[in-house]
């Protein structure tokens, strides 16, 4: 399922892998991040391609309201705080301009450091 917006028109409904997509582009422009991982313990993978929105969790609050959590790599050198906040205000500039569903909340979390 994903989340519903109604207007006087009807309604439109948008797919959490659509959500998962706009994050993803939006927080590659980001400078300092190299990519995104997966969720799982132990080894750190980057993921690429069609994969690479696996590292992103829509969570559905209610149906116009989610939460994001994101797991990713940064570059080495870079102020890791700066960069979190950098993702987190492209994400939600991105995500609310381009679906109108309001996000509460961002977590980024930072799975490694990759020298490039």
């Amino acid at each position: 399922m994903g989340s519903v917006l109604v207007n006087k028109l009807g309604k439109i409904e948008i797919n959490k892998h659509v959500l998962a997509q706009l994050t993803y582009q939006a927080a590659m422009e980001s400078y300092g991040l190299v990519g995104f991982s997966s969720k799982s313990k132990g080894i750190v993978e980057l993921l690429k391609g069609e994969n690479a929105t696996k590292g992103v969790n829509i969570i559905e609050l209610s149906e116009d309201l989610i939460d994001i959590e994101i797991f990713v790599i940064l570059q080495y050198g870079t102020n890791i705080t700066t960069v979190a906040n950098n993702i987190i205000e492209r994400i939600k500039y991105t995500v609310e301009t381009y679906s109108g569903i309001k996000i509460n909340q961002i977590t980024v979390s930072v799975q490694g450091i990759r020298v490039k």
